[in-house]
């Protein structure tokens, strides 16, 4: 059986995809460069639950390397792509822009090249809510412009759907995008609100909250996220016969191209978050309120109607659960 790519398989969502789409009967083969742009013993601990299970095998190569790339192809021949490595953290992209250009420029145009000469089925790949920039109408569909990215991050993600869209048109290689809005849960990323928080109160310092705390997130759980993910890469798009040039679709076209976003379409304070990881925790939190940083948006809401119409996705667990689920998994994985 042909078995199914993942990058940026030791990520928090690649992880868990792996673990899901293993689960189901499929062969994936997980592919990571294990940077340190986090701690790297978290990448090392998720991936150790995946490496000895039957089905699975293991590239570390970079998606930036191209001849690594074609030697992973060539040897694996893929029959599906779910392409989730790149350098994430809109704050990071201003100091460090050229690590956003050679992973999500060049290791997507890499991607693109392999799964074309690959003659790959569907290539699935992370966007990100980031696209919407100074976007203000809500909820943020598909179908809106979003030509006004207000960080690095979201301009390379914004440059993925352009440049996938290329390759559908050209050479006909199925492709869907996926707007991820604020993925949390167990064995989530260091650098995301719900982990820096819950550290944070654990060991009495103060949390910062940007924009005084007057900030929306459409926070969506990762169990929820997956089966968005697995659903999408089983739906394998074809051209809209109702495309028109002339009033043209962002989220559609006459080429095998999609995209979707993929929320909780549940927008929640930030205040109302941080209230139930102190339920979850047992603890108040010391708060100190700050203005909103360089690249932020105050506001994301997810309208997924799109995705629940083609794939029947539909999130399903409560801010408050999710939440839960972290803390436990926190305190257990570091001893707290």
């Amino acid at each position: 059986m042909a078995p199914i790519l993942v990058t940026g398989a030791a990520g928090f969502i690649g992880y868990h995809t792996c673990e899901a789409l293993l689960r189901r009967g499929d062969s994936v083969v997980g592919l990571d460069n294990m940077n340190a742009y986090y701690e790297v013993s978290l990448k090392e601990a998720r991936l150790a639950r995946l490496i000895g299970r039957e089905g699975f095998a293991f590239e570390h190569v970079d998606v930036a390397d191209l001849e690594g790339m074609k030697a992973v192809f060539a040897q694996h021949a893929p029959e599906g792509v779910v392409h989730l490595a790149a350098q994430a953290g809109v704050r990071y992209s201003l100091q460090n822009p050229h690590a956003y250009v050679e992973s999500n420029l060049v290791g997507f145009v890499n991607m693109l090249e392999c799964c074309r000469h690959g003659s790959v089925r569907h290539l699935v790949y992370a966007s990100s809510s980031s696209v919407y920039g100074a976007n203000t109408l809500m909820p943020f569909s598909v179908h809106h412009n979003v030509d006004h990215p207000v960080s690095l991050y979201a301009a390379t993600k914004k440059a993925n759907e352009l440049m996938a869209h290329t390759y559908s048109h050209l050479y006909r290689l199925p492709t869907t995008g996926l707007r991820f809005f604020t993925v949390y849960g167990p064995w989530g990323r260091p650098d995301m609100a719900l982990f820096l928080f819950t550290r944070a109160i654990l060991e009495g310092r103060p949390i910062d909250l940007y924009n005084e705390g007057r900030m929306r997130r459409d926070f969506t759980y990762i169990d929820d996220i997956v089966e968005g993910v697995v659903r999408t890469l089983d739906r394998i798009p074809e051209g809209s016969t109702d495309w028109s040039g002339d009033h043209p679709d962002p989220g559609t076209s006459r080429a095998p191209y999609r995209v979707y976003n993929i929320g909780n379409n549940q927008p929640v304070e930030l205040m109302e978050f941080v209230a139930a990881i102190e339920d979850a925790i047992g603890r108040k939190a010391e708060k100190r309120m700050m203005p909103i940083q360089p690249g932020d948006v105050p506001a994301t809401w997810a309208d997924v109607d799109d995705l629940m119409r083609d794939t029947g996705f539909r999130p399903s667990t409560p801010i408050r659960e999710g939440v839960r689920r972290f803390v436990e998994w926190y305190r257990a994985y570091y001893g707290v």
